[in-house]
């Protein structure tokens, strides 16, 4: 009786890696956007609270013009930390800028600018617009 060899041929293995070696190839370029987007989500989260003042000095004072600086919407620029550099508020407009540190594949020319627009009862709407929109890390 002759006994059968068990196991897998070259062909069959070489098909498995070359599998492999495409859905990697698919793979790491989405998992390095994800981290982007997860580590510039620190960004958004400190601009957060600006925002949210800037709105409530609108509704007490009217006007955007009003709410322009830190100082008039009654707080401190944010510490920069791992990922966030600075914010800025334009005057006239109560527009916020971010600015990301270069880290975790971000650079810091992916800045953020988000806008208010008020309508006639000074209720806000906001717009993102800059890099941040651009290379996806937020959606507008």
């Amino acid at each position: 009786m002759k006994k059968m060899q068990q196991g897998f041929t070259l062909i069959e293995l070489m098909i498995v890696v070359a599998i492999i070696g495409i859905l990697a190839a698919v793979a790491l370029p989405a998992y390095q956007d994800y981290t982007k987007r997860a580590a510039y989500s620190e960004v958004i989260a400190q601009i957060n609270p600006i925002k949210t003042a800037i709105a409530e000095c609108v509704q007490t004072n009217g006007g955007l013009a009003n709410c322009d600086t830190y100082a008039k919407i009654g707080m401190t620029s944010p510490a920069a930390t791992g990922v966030f550099a600075s914010a800025a508020i334009t005057a006239t407009t109560g527009a916020i800028t971010a600015t990301p540190n270069a880290v975790r594949g971000i650079l810091a020319a992916d800045t953020c600018v988000l806008t208010p627009t008020a309508n006639a009862t000074n209720a806000l709407t906001w717009a993102y617009s800059g890099e941040c929109v651009t290379k996806g890390y937020v959606k507008n």
